[in-house]
């Protein structure tokens, strides 16, 4: 890891600490999920209004993640990310009425959404920024596989509102790593900190580029995929093919284990060949599209099970390595603001897509979600072509 240019090793790691905090609150929440039903007396619909709280709050700071950066600069964004986080956390872990509870949701989504936008824009700019972002992003996965392990692990001595106290905890040390490791304005955002931009942090100038435009809608759609797989991956499993629940299950946990392998590995083998973001990434997708296909066409349960992990193990470095090339794509007064914007759209397509395929699920059939797959990952590639070409046509007009 090659950081001698950049803020030291401390930084970085407590970044990837971040992510896995991040990831963490990512794989307990259908773990407690059942627990709180019980708990508050409601149904499914009704506990999933804290999805639509917790989205509203991550979209919010996408959308101030740059005005935040420009004010506060990196440090203190961060220890307003984790604070929001840990008094989400500390509201939950008290067993607030049930409309706190949907409220609170808020301040985690929010809290999530900074960290992740921030820490995106600190590793932009460092050396090899495209394997440190797509390390970061694996240790989200490493978070999201520990998550619900820890929340059965908790719920086997304690209550639902136990694990909210753990996640709160864990905040401590992050925040006071945050304070003590990272310098007020920290190298990796200097250039888009001191660059002369808009009130605001130009978030009307972000959402107007057409770079950023085809960034979200990428993100989007990459989103959409990730989580409209994870979650139907099971039913597919079962229905289409006769898999076991067990069988199933482990199967959906080597589909989120590929991705997190494929960020890990993927980007340091592509540099040492000499392959750039861009080619990495195109690369990537015909593999999303020859691993969706093999699932369409697989005829047997193992060749099934293989072409979920070949699909994750090729979707994982797409977000990451999308985030590294924000600086070739718009000013450097520009990259904070739109990578916060491409990270808060990039929910939409989470939320809207895997309703998509559920729908398609219910009303012709459970096998569709591949062919949905192989569509989304076309789509993704049709978008792809057209990122890099605004970036060389950037670079072609900058001074030299």
């Amino acid at each position: 890891m090659n950081l001698t240019r950049g803020p030291g090793l401390a930084p970085v790691l407590l970044s990837y600490a971040a992510f896995a905090l991040v990831g963490l609150n990512a794989g307990v929440g259908g773990v407690l999920i059942p627990a709180q039903m019980a708990d508050y007396g409601v149904d499914e619909a009704t506990i999933g209004v804290t999805f639509f709280t917790s989205s509203a709050g991550y979209m919010a700071a996408g959308a101030t993640a740059g005005a935040l950066l420009h004010r506060l600069h990196v440090r203190m964004a961060l220890v307003i990310g984790v604070a929001a986080y840990a008094a989400g956390a500390l509201v939950m872990a008290a067993r607030p009425a049930f409309a706190a509870l949907v409220a609170v949701q808020l301040l985690v989504g929010y809290g999530t959404g900074i960290l992740e936008s921030i820490l995106n824009v600190f590793l932009t700019e460092l050396p090899n920024s495209t394997t440190l972002l797509n390390r970061l992003h694996a240790f989200f996965g490493v978070g999201a596989l520990l998550g619900p392990l820890l929340a059965a692990w908790l719920l086997q001595y304690l209550d639902w509102t136990s694990v909210w106290l753990v996640l709160a905890a864990l905040c401590v040390p992050l925040g006071a790593g945050f304070l003590i490791a990272y310098p007020r304005r920290a190298p990796a955002a200097e250039r888009s900190a001191d660059a002369p931009h808009p009130p605001g942090g130009g978030l009307r100038d972000a959402v107007r580029s057409p770079a950023v435009v085809l960034g979200s809608l990428f993100l989007a759609v990459y989103v959409g995929l990730e989580i409209g797989v994870g979650t139907w991956a099971f039913t597919f499993l079962v229905q289409e093919h006769g898999e076991p629940d067990v069988v199933a299950g482990y199967t959906v946990s080597g589909y989120w284990l590929g991705l997190t392998l494929g960020r890990f590995l993927i980007s340091p083998v592509a540099t040492r060949f000499g392959m750039r973001p861009a080619g990495m990434a195109t690369t990537c997708l015909a593999g999303v599209t020859a691993g969706s296909a093999l699932l369409w066409a697989a005829p047997t349960a193992p060749a099934a099970t293989a072409g979920f992990v070949l699909l994750g193990f090729f979707l994982g470095p797409l977000f990451p390595t999308a985030m590294a090339v924000v600086p070739q794509l718009v000013p450097p007064a520009l990259v904070a603001t739109a990578i916060g914007v491409m990270n808060g759209v990039s929910l939409l397509g989470g939320a809207a897509l895997p309703w998509l395929a559920g729908w398609l699920a219910q009303h012709v059939g459970i096998w569709t979600l591949m062919p949905f797959a192989v569509v989304l990952s076309l789509v993704q590639l049709a978008v792809w072509r057209l990122i890099p070409a605004r970036a060389e046509r950037r670079a072609a007009t900058m001074p030299t």
